[in-house]
């Protein structure tokens, strides 16, 4: 991590990235805490962003594909719209696991469907 006027040693950069982990707004990717993903919004945030845009645009019991989500016409002017998929599987996974919807797995990633029933 490159800062203007110097740098972080290892130390400081773990502290601090181990903060923001500990507040839902970074996730480290590898147990040595070389690689960590910094989270514009948390994943239970873009749970409820997502909850809202089913809701506000009447997908209740409704079934779109994931590449639907992140890249279609219904998500064009959200946050959703563009969204790194990693992110939004992870939460997809957290709506499956709070029972707001199903994922089904296709032939390919880009198959995957999502069932809502909010």
């Amino acid at each position: 991590m490159q800062l203007i006027g110097g740098s972080l040693s290892n130390e400081a950069r773990e502290a601090f990235l181990s903060v923001l982990v500990s507040e839902g707004r970074a996730e480290w990717l590898d147990r040595g805490h070389r690689k960590c993903l910094i989270l514009w919004h948390r994943i239970q945030d873009w749970a409820d962003i997502l909850l809202h845009f089913v809701r506000d645009n009447g997908f209740e019991d409704s079934v779109m594909t994931v590449e639907e989500i992140r890249t279609g016409v219904e998500s064009r002017g959200t946050e959703l719209h563009g969204i790194d998929r990693t992110i939004l599987m992870r939460a997809l996974k957290l709506l499956e696991h709070k029972g707001k919807l199903a994922i089904f797995k296709g032939t390919s990633a880009d198959d995957e469907g999502v069932k809502f029933s909010v």
